[in-house]
């Protein structure tokens, strides 16, 4: 038996790892988007690095683009098997694909109008509705915390990760020559604290563990810091110096936090008197689906909805669809709050509100978590004071501001936490993924001072034989 870390291997997108059984069984954890890589992002996403046709099964983790954006183009490539996930998963999955492979049919059409002009050859979208459409028909729904027989010798549990709605800690029991191997693969694991999610839970114990480390050298504040680190930034932009503030925010997870956020201060009696937008079609429906996946959110959210049926609205917000009044948005000079996707930046609504609004210091971008280094929201986080929007440059005058006590995805405690319920002795490897190097070989040492012997950090297609 051997794993194939295909994506997610020492950066933190793309993630792929393939798992290939002696006798040939192929099964796939999560099939993600490569996002915010630069001019080597269409080359990664153009290639899986494995024939999708020869894989058996996929198993995701959750609904980030990151982890399941590439799933339609699998499956145009030959993979036809079943595709395994939570009912939230299955919800928010078919929302961001069908977004997704309009995105990539419009940019192959924007694109391929200059080329025609320059006699260049056109590019073909990475996949279309149909792609997306027939992908959806092969998913397969897998409660938590059973086990499902995904075929003679091979058994999958699942496990809360509290990452976003829906996203899973995945536990594969694999019995093969009459030996049995369980492999764990954290997928993105959450907050302890979350604002709005459960904690992740405990697991089996495994002998190999393929475990994300996005923020494995790094701790988070505290919630309640983060919400009035929000309250001052809009205050301060909005009204006393007349600006706007444009968050970029991932569709699925990072908006309903901040909307939770802002609900409360409006419960307090405290949230700034401005207008505040959510700029995202694909954000109002994804807050539909987590208001109707309650029974996932965690006992806080449960006792404020004894009172406010929907804390992810209040009074001043208003949610943009139309392209005409997204537009607006931008000819408005009063004072607001414009949430929008994507959360790096990279696409969507938010890259035409920056254009427009980072040359006015009155304004603050407001960065609300991870970014890629290379994408246009992680060169502002990172001081950039000039950047290239839509392929021209942009003076960097507007404040740029962030909160990374919101990101969903667990600090180095968190981490650390979520592992400790493993007898450390009994854990054959435990492999970083979806995580920068650097950042990998700081926590690699902290896993080592727990007990774990073996810690490993696999590069991009590496190939690794797990003794068994």
């Amino acid at each position: 038996m051997r794993i194939g870390f295909h994506g997610a291997a020492r950066n933190v997108t793309g993630s792929k790892h393939l798992i290939t059984l002696d006798n040939g069984i192929q099964i796939l954890l999560d099939c993600g988007m490569f996002q915010g890589m630069g001019e080597e992002t269409d080359e990664l996403n153009e290639h899986f690095g494995f024939d999708p046709a020869k894989v058996n099964y996929l198993i995701l983790s959750h609904a980030h683009i990151d982890h399941s954006g590439l799933i339609p183009r699998l499956v145009s490539e030959g993979f036809s098997g079943e595709i395994f996930c939570t009912a939230p998963t299955m919800d928010l999955t078919r929302i961001l694909l069908m977004d997704s492979a309009k995105i990539q049919e419009q940019d192959a059409e924007y694109s391929n109008k200059h080329r025609r002009r320059n006699g260049q050859e056109l590019l073909e979208p990475l996949y279309n509705e149909e792609d997306a459409v027939k992908a959806i028909s092969q998913f397969k729904i897998v409660e938590y915390n059973t086990d499902h027989k995904i075929t003679e010798g091979i058994e999958v549990n699942f496990s809360d990760a509290g990452h976003i709605i829906g996203s899973a800690a995945i536990h594969l029991t694999i019995t093969e020559k009459g030996q049995t191997t369980r492999i764990s693969f954290s997928g993105d694991v959450g907050r302890y604290d979350d604002l709005i999610l459960k904690a992740p839970q405990r697991f089996p114990q495994a002998d190999y563990i393929l475990l994300e480390s996005t923020y494995g050298d790094t701790l988070h504040k505290d919630a309640e810091a983060a919400e009035g680190l929000l309250r001052n930034i809009i205050n301060d932009t909005c009204i006393i110096k007349r600006g706007k503030v444009i968050i970029p925010a991932f569709s699925v997870g990072r908006t309903q936090e901040l909307l939770y956020l802002l609900n409360g201060l409006e419960e307090k009696g405290i949230l700034p008197d401005v207008k505040y937008y959510v700029d995202s079609p694909l954000s109002l429906k994804a807050t539909m689906v987590v208001k109707s996946h309650t029974d996932e959110l965690n006992r806080g959210v449960q006792e404020v909805m004894k009172t406010d049926e929907d804390p992810f609205h209040f009074k001043k917000l208003t949610f943009i669809q139309d392209a005409a009044e997204s537009k607006a948005l931008n000819t408005n000079p009063e004072p607001c709050v414009i949430i929008s996707a994507s959360g790096m930046a990279e696409a969507g609504r938010i890259k035409h509100h920056i254009k427009n609004n980072i040359g006015n210091g009155k304004n603050t971008i407001l960065m609300v978590g991870y970014c890629e280094p290379n994408s246009l929201a992680g060169k502002l986080m990172n001081g950039s004071k000039v950047v290239q929007i839509f392929g021209e440059h942009y003076d960097v005058r507007a404040e740029v501001r962030s909160i990374r006590s919101m990101s969903a995805h667990g600090d180095y405690e968190d981490l650390l936490r979520f592992v400790s319920c493993q007898e450390p002795e009994k854990v054959k490897t435990i492999f970083l993924v979806h995580g920068e190097y650097d950042t990998q070989e700081v926590f690699r040492a902290k896993l080592i001072g727990k007990g774990f012997r073996n810690v490993e950090i696999p590069q991009r297609h590496q190939q690794v034989e797990l003794n068994v």
